[in-house]
């Protein structure tokens, strides 16, 4: 069984830092793409940062230049590390990741239950 679970979100005032870990647990054979994504109140899940198992990142304009997305294989991690926030960064933070989970299984779709950030103005 293939869990996500994310640790790190919490209060911070508007221009702090916050880093976000995501870990992934159980049997795994090749991880894929991994991201994260953000919902608020009333909104749509939007994709914040993706990067893929070679390091290879994107970012949504409104978190370019803020965020910076990581991923460490060996530890089955994904981070992403958030500074300069905004009142609007406010959101339940989302892991994603695509996992293969043997040799002889197609990759799914995972993920985390979501972690609250809340940037105070």
């Amino acid at each position: 069984q293939v869990h996500l679970v994310e640790s790190g979100g919490g209060l911070v005032q508007a221009g702090g830092s916050l880093r976000l870990s995501c870990a992934v647990s159980g049997i795994i054979y090749r991880i894929n793409d991994m991201e994260w994504y953000r919902q608020a109140p009333g909104t749509q899940r939007d994709l914040v940062a993706t990067i893929t198992r070679g390091g290879t990142t994107n970012y949504a304009d409104s978190v370019k230049g803020r965020f910076t997305i990581s991923r460490d294989n060996a530890k089955k991690a994904v981070y992403l590390q958030m500074n300069s926030l905004k009142p609007e960064d406010t959101a339940v933070y989302h892991c994603y990741a695509n996992i293969r989970a043997s040799a002889w299984e197609n990759a799914l779709d995972y993920w985390g239950q979501g972690i609250q950030v809340t940037v105070s103005s």
